[in-house]
């Protein structure tokens, strides 16, 4: 029996990423273990998860499972675009920021970005790089991709993305949603999932199922498909095919075809509620020397200013996170399907105890 090389009561909050798998998504992984299935898709739990995702964005969807995000994104975007075209974008999304250039480098595509305070583009930001069709001399802004929620913790509303939608539509693109923390949207904004996907004009959704209780599974899930082409050949080009494609499947369909998702996601919202207000009670009482908060919080992220030195003194503390800006003292709180109330609780302990250090 392998050694447990880790300390399972360290909780971090620098990432979703950082928590392990759902006992139910461990659970539905062995079930499909026993026996022999055709591999590359050609098995049973494939093809239970197209009725799976066909139930929840509806009819005609077709969904392909890939490893992972980036893996999801690139090869999604690549399906949408000719070899000249381009894609818009906020400058924070993570097909900017956090790919290391895949979309460029593996994709071969262009990106466009804007500035987006927020996270969250709009009509306005896309006309800043949505011009120049026909001309030779620049790559074509053919897609927009949004980010649902945001790499800043942010939220679109269904009419938000409609609005983008037939932006884009009107002027011949088409609309990508990187659906990382697609979960987290739908239990923030208290709605199905197809509300603000397929029925606001999304054209495909890359899901994300990793950060919320899988073990490495995403899908890109064409809602128009018109909109894509040849992702059953480019999935395999970008090495995103899975031989034993079973077995990341199953980790969907524990998640989906249930209430999983949400309720993994409705958690780790709350905790980062709780995270938040326990903050926002400690500055009204004038206990929190310094702190602020540079993002309103609607989904499992909390974006907060700290003064200098404390956000350091805080991680030898043993609690993990990642700088936003350091420049500006701007720093990325996290919560999981896992966290505790408890978590929470010594966590704004230790926030409250450097804040107050003389």
């Amino acid at each position: 029996m392998t050694e447990q090389l880790h300390d399972t009561s360290v909780r971090g909050f620098a990432s979703d990423n950082y928590s392990g798998v759902h006992p139910e998504v461990l659970a539905a992984i062995a079930t499909a273990n026993d026996g022999h299935q055709a591999a590359y898709g050609e098995d049973a739990y494939t093809e239970r998860l197209q009725r799976v995702f066909a139930r929840h964005f509806g009819e005609g969807v077709e969904a392909f499972p890939v490893f992972n995000g980036t893996g999801a994104n690139v090869t999604a975007l690549q399906s949408m675009l000719p070899r000249w075209g381009a894609v818009i974008s906020a400058s924070t999304a993570h097909i900017n920021a956090d790919e290391g250039g895949a979309p460029e480098r593996v994709g071969g595509m262009k990106l466009l970005t804007v500035p987006a305070p927020d996270g969250k583009l709009t009509t306005e930001l896309i006309d800043r790089e949505a011009w120049g069709w026909g001309d030779e001399h620049r790559a074509q802004p053919l897609v927009v991709s949004i980010t649902q929620t945001t790499e800043l913790g942010t939220a679109y509303t269904a009419d938000e993305v409609r609005t983008i939608a037939d932006h884009v539509h009107e002027r011949g693109m088409t609309l990508h949603m990187d659906g990382a923390r697609l979960a987290n949207a739908a239990a923030s904004l208290d709605l199905p999932l197809r509300a603000f996907t397929r029925d606001a004009g999304v054209d495909v959704v890359s899901v994300g199922g990793t950060k919320n209780g899988a073990l490495g599974a995403e899908a890109i899930v064409v809602l128009n498909p018109e909109a894509s082409v040849g992702l059953k050949y480019l999935r395999k080009l970008n090495m995103q095919l899975a031989s034993k494609m079973r077995f990341t499947a199953v980790q969907l369909i524990a998640l989906y075809e249930g209430e999983l998702w949400l309720e993994n996601a409705r958690h780790s919202n709350a905790m980062a509620r709780r995270l938040r207000d326990a903050l926002d009670a400690g500055i009204a009482a004038g206990e929190l020397p310094g702190l602020g908060f540079s993002q309103p919080t609607q989904s499992n992220g909390v974006f907060a200013t700290l003064p200098a030195g404390v956000a350091d003194r805080l991680r030898d503390g043993g609690f993990r996170f990642y700088d936003w800006d350091a420049a500006r003292g701007e720093v990325r709180w996290m919560c999981s399907f896992d966290t505790s109330e408890a978590d929470i609780d010594a966590f704004v302990a230790g926030i409250r105890e450097e804040l107050t250090r003389a």
